[in-house]
């Protein structure tokens, strides 16, 4: 039964695979063959698409030339080769368009070249001719073909027809072609290009048949286009190609497989596509031959048959097993009595087993995981054990076999501590009892390790325990520290360099009592060394390093030196290994050295201050240890030069500070605000938070918060400025009014309200009162010190008595804008307050102003009768009129000699004119006495204009009143005028009597 059950259920499972296969194979294969006819009608478009191009280059010839010659038609396409690079084109041939008159002349022609036996055919009177004239190459089919009149036929005539219509290519449908007369069973088509005249448009339909000159054709035999075209991927693949759309023999114009293999093609793989070639429609119909999907649809046959087989393997072998099974019970039957004897005994033992094992291997994991080195010995030195931290501390090699010599172990050890005595010691001392012994070793690569002894019973036998623990970190730490607070005391206290630079070096001594140590310093020219500490090494060794040159130490100095030249650290693990030691080393001989490390000391900044020597009496390399605590005293050495110098340039900087200070040629204040800072605290607290405004309603406060800052120091310009001295610093008699006079309090208020702000610094103008009582102008800076922003309580104020420059710069303002004759605005300030309205009126469109231009009639006469002093006083009198007739907004300016002018914002012609009138009339109205008893009467013209954003500039309204100016000169003078682009401008004709 499970036989049969194991058959049923793996048949189904076969049928299951075997479906899936077939299933998943027939997709395959009609994907692969949809790809394959996609892929030929593909070949076949671009194989056309090819030819067409080979056409259009023929086409090209004849554009390029007017006329083309057989010969030149055949070296063209000799170079082409068209036989051997293009399959299926029989050849390329030119077809000239004649007209029924021009035939005889066109075979006469012909015949000229060298075809005697020309002539068009078929014969017969036509309207038009297309005969083939050039074909080449010249082979014995394509000679054949020459004179035959394609246009005759209709199915090629309607081809030469779309191309000459289009102007692009054009193909016939199926015909049967010239060369293969004799065939039947050979079909071809014609693909033709139009040639037109190169002097003609052929842009539209009509231009192109007027300009129609002949045509360029390929002939093609199908069973020769066709061939290959398809690849390796059409070898299974039957193809036809039809004519058009209609499947039908008639149209048929290809078939790849003909007759009885045709027929066995598949019917179930076919596919139909439609393609276009030059505007021509071909069908092809594709089928797969027999064996396309032989491979592909043998596989689910494959999967049937294995899954067949497999199913009566395992119904065989079901079979088996339940037959071995049935006799497998019986036989257990039987002995299950004696295997349970059997396991009660081995149970027993095994327990007792696993017991052992589990205490062993945990007491193994105890010991491998401690952090101390353990290692189990006896009274005679015999080893029992150790762990893994033992053999990692003592780097124990894996090569050492210590429990077959236990005295390798020893030496071992003994090779790598400085000192040996303590570890020997406690192998021939072992403490009895519950005492244990303590030593602490020291290792040569500058670890620090504590040793521990106990002895222990181990079975019937005394044994020892020794425990190892790395105490490096912890022990150079303590001393690190002890050292690093001993510098930092010493650097606090303000202790001499040459005491801390010595502390650092017995501290780096004491952690490595082997090492010798000493520090060299550079000088500040940054070229010798100098002696910094060197507290264990020979007096004569110090001396020649001290004071040298750099560049001339050699031997163990040169060591320093190339440290400082580098930047980097310098090792020389002996001294005896360089090339010239018995020549440069002769210092380092008679010091008893023989290894040498240089450390380069460094300031905060990354500066070489310095280098740290250290020194071995025997040859040796540093391990970790040593770099690391060579480098910490460096930094610590750094620290100590860096402060030494810092305090040094300090000093020096206090008293150049000093000194700049007392003489600097600015006037400098030290000022004390933290009172006021208290009294603005007060404000805050009692509800203040805009101290502008309760300045400006309580002028007084400002008063009493002036009072509160306290002048601490002024230097001498400051001094002199006030016109005080020393004494009067020292009496008290320096206040804020040397700085902020009364007139000048709200300068200060403002001045306060940003320092207290936040800002840092604040500019301003003040007057101030010298203790003689002069008031003067200032200029202030007021700087809040680094570090006071927020209490105020260190301001200072440089100032720079400005009075003779504001007093200067009032002169050359006025010498600037006015004349010096008349005392009116000069030409320059006029134009510049007349560009200043114009800006207005540009900005204001509904304003208006007006400009007046005056001058004084006939003032050459005054001139010549009377001089130039009596003209000048002519000229200031009218000044003097001018300005008593003006408001405050209005400007008047001297133009230039008699001529003025005046601006009157906010007016526009016609009050304008109301105030012009008035103003000749008082000038008229006036006379002038001079000191020569002279009585002389002046008349003005006036000429006005209107000024106007919309004005290009200031001068177009100048130019305007001007010729206003003018036209009242020429209408008689003592008159105004407007110009109001063109009307009658006069305003009043008063002449002078």
């Amino acid at each position: 039964m499970l036989a049969a059950l194991v058959l049923s259920l793996c048949l189904g499972l076969t049928y299951g695979a075997w479906r899936n296969a077939h299933d998943a194979s027939e997709q395959q294969v009609q994907a692969d063959f949809e790809f394959r006819v996609r892929q030929l009608a593909g070949n076949i478009v671009v194989r056309m698409q090819t030819y067409i191009q080979v056409l259009q280059g023929v086409q090209g010839l004849y554009a390029s030339s007017q006329d083309v010659a057989r010969s030149q038609f055949h070296a063209y396409l000799a170079v082409l080769q068209v036989e051997r690079l293009f399959p299926g084109i029989h050849g390329i041939g030119y077809l000239p368009l004649l007209p029924g008159a021009g035939l005889a002349r066109h075979e006469a022609g012909v015949r000229a070249e060298g075809y005697p036996g020309y002539a068009v055919r078929p014969p017969g009177l036509r309207a038009w001719y297309a005969p083939i004239t050039y074909l080449e190459p010249s082979s014995e089919s394509n000679l054949l073909a020459l004179g035959y009149d394609i246009w005759h036929d209709p199915v090629r005539r309607a081809a030469l027809e779309q191309a000459r219509d289009t102007g692009q290519a054009a193909m016939t449908g199926k015909i049967a072609l010239v060369q293969d007369a004799g065939n039947v069973q050979a079909h071809g088509f014609l693909m033709v290009l139009p040639v037109y005249d190169n002097g003609l448009p052929h842009a539209s339909v009509a231009q192109r048949r007027a300009a129609l000159r002949a045509w360029v054709f390929a002939p093609f035999r199908m069973g020769d286009l066709m061939a290959g075209v398809g690849g390796e991927g059409a070898r299974l693949l039957d193809l036809e190609i039809y004519d058009g759309t209609r499947l039908a023999e008639a149209t048929l114009m290809h078939d790849s497989v003909p007759g009885a293999w045709s027929l066995a093609a598949s019917d179930g793989l076919v596919s139909q596509q439609a393609i276009s070639i030059a505007g021509h429609a071909w069908t092809l119909r594709v089928r797969a031959k027999p064996g396309f999907d032989g491979e592909l649809l043998a596989r689910p046959r494959l999967v049937a048959w294995t899954g067949v087989l497999a199913s009566v393997l395992l119904a065989l072998a079901a079979w088996r097993l339940a037959l071995g099974r049935a006799r497998a019970q019986v036989a257990l039957a039987r002995s299950s009595e004696l295997t349970e004897q059997l396991e009660q005994g081995q149970a027993s033992v095994l327990a007792m087993a696993e017991a052992a094992q589990r205490s062993q291997a945990m007491l193994r994991s105890i010991l491998d995981s401690t952090i101390d080195g353990i290692l189990v010995d006896n009274i005679d030195g015999h080893i029992f054990t150790s762990n893994r931290r033992f053999r990692d501390l003592w780097q124990v090699p894996d090569v050492l076999d210590w429990q077959a010599d236990d005295a390798a172990l020893v030496r071992h050890v003994e090779g790598q501590l400085e000192e040996a005595a303590p570890f020997l010691g406690a192998r021939a001392d072992t403490p009895h009892g519950h005492r244990e012994r303590r030593d602490v070793l020291r290792l040569r690569d500058g670890r620090v390790v504590e040793q521990y002894v106990r002895s222990m019973q181990l079975g019937n036998e005394q044994a020892r325990l020794w425990t190892f623990r790395d105490i490096s970190e912890r022990s150079q730490m303590e001393r690190r520290e002890h050292t690093r607070r001993q510098v930092l005391e010493m650097l606090a206290t303000g202790a001499p360099l040459e005491r801390v630079l010595e502390s650092v070096v017995l501290g780096v001594q004491a952690d490595h009592p082997a090492m010798l140590c000493s520090i060299l310093l550079l000088d500040e020219n940054r070229h010798r060394l100098v002696l910094g500490a060197a507290p264990s090494l020979p007096a004569f060794f110090n001396l020649s390093s001290h004071g040298h040159d750099l560049d001339s130490l050699q031997g163990v100095h040169g060591i320093a030196a190339q440290a400082l030249h580098d930047g980097q650290r310098v090792i020389v693990g002996d001294l005896h290994a360089v090339a010239d030691a018995q020549e440069t080393m002769e210092l380092a001989w008679r010091a008893q050295l023989q290894a040498c490390w240089a450390e380069p000391v460094r300031g905060g900044s990354g500066k070489l201050l310095g280098v740290l020597m250290a020194y071995h009496r025997q040859p040796t390399l540093p391990g970790a240890a040593h770099l690391a605590r060579l480098s910490e005293a460096a930094h610590l050495a750094g620290m100590a030069i860096e402060q030494a110098q810092v305090a040094l340039a300090l000093r020096a900087g206090e008293a150049r500070f000093r000194s700049l200070y007392d003489h600097a040629p600015v006037a400098l204040w030290e000022q004390d605000w933290s009172a006021v800072r208290a009294a603005l605290d007060t404000l805050e607290q009692a509800g203040v938070h805009d101290l502008g405004a309760y300045f400006q309603a309580n002028p007084d406060a400002l008063r009493r918060l002036a009072r509160l800052v306290r002048i601490i120091d002024a230097n001498g310009a400051a001094l002199a400025q006030v016109r005080a001295n020393e004494d009067d610093q020292r009496r008290g008699k320096l206040g804020l009014a040397q700085n902020f006079d009364d007139s000048a309090l709200p300068r200060f208020g403002d001045a306060l309200l940003a320092l207290a702000g936040g800002a840092h610094l604040y500019e301003c103008e003040s007057s101030f009162v010298r203790l003689d009582g002069a008031a003067r102008q200032n200029e202030l800076s007021l700087l809040v010190m680094p570090g006071h922003a927020d209490s105020l309580d260190f301001v200072m104020v440089s100032t720079l008595d400005i009075t003779e420059r504001k007093r200067m710069n009032a002169e050359l303002l006025q010498l600037a804008t006015t004349d010096f004759l008349t005392g009116l605005p000069n030409r320059r300030h006029f134009m510049t307050a007349l560009e200043n309205e114009h800006a207005r009126l540009q900005r204001e469109l509904a304003s208006c102003a007006s400009v007046l231009m005056l001058d004084i009639d006939h003032f050459k006469r005054v001139n010549d009768a009377y001089g130039h002093a009596v003209g000048d006083t002519v000229l200031r009198h009218l000044g003097a009129l001018m300005c008593q007739a003006l408001r405050k907004v209005d400007v008047p300016g001297r133009m230039g000699g008699e001529e003025f002018a005046i601006l009157l914002p906010g007016t526009d012609l016609a009050a304008a004119a109301v105030f012009a009138e008035r103003l000749r009339r008082r000038v008229a109205d006036s006379s002038l006495t001079t000191d020569g008893g002279i009585l002389i009467s002046i008349t003005v013209s006036i000429g006005m204009a209107a000024l106007a954003g919309t004005d290009a500039d200031c001068d177009a309204v100048l130019a305007r009143a001007d010729e206003a100016l003018y036209r009242a000169k020429r209408g008689g003078r003592n008159r105004v005028e407007q110009n109001d682009c063109g009307s009658d401008g006069v305003l009043s004709k008063c002449m002078a009597q």
